[in-house]
């Protein structure tokens, strides 16, 4: 399975226009300069008060459909 692995540094702050409902995708770049469009309710299980951080593994198919995403930390 390809697997892409993502420092996550997002603040409740940046977080507030998915809640409020004007985004529903977060854009973020993987470590090796990829750039990926996540579905903003993949992140909801990692939310804090402070939001999100920490080191992710992304896990998706050969067509790009999204497996797992888990943290590493």
């Amino acid at each position: 399975m390809p697997c892409l692995l993502l420092d996550i540094a997002l603040s409740a702050e940046r977080l507030r226009a998915v809640y409020q409902g004007r985004a529903n995708r977060i854009l973020l770049e993987s470590r090796d300069g990829r750039r990926v469009s996540l579905p903003a309710h993949h992140i909801r299980p990692f939310l804090s008060h402070e939001g999100v951080y920490g080191a992710f593994a992304l896990e998706f198919s050969p067509q790009g459909e999204l497996l797992s995403l888990r943290r590493l930390d």
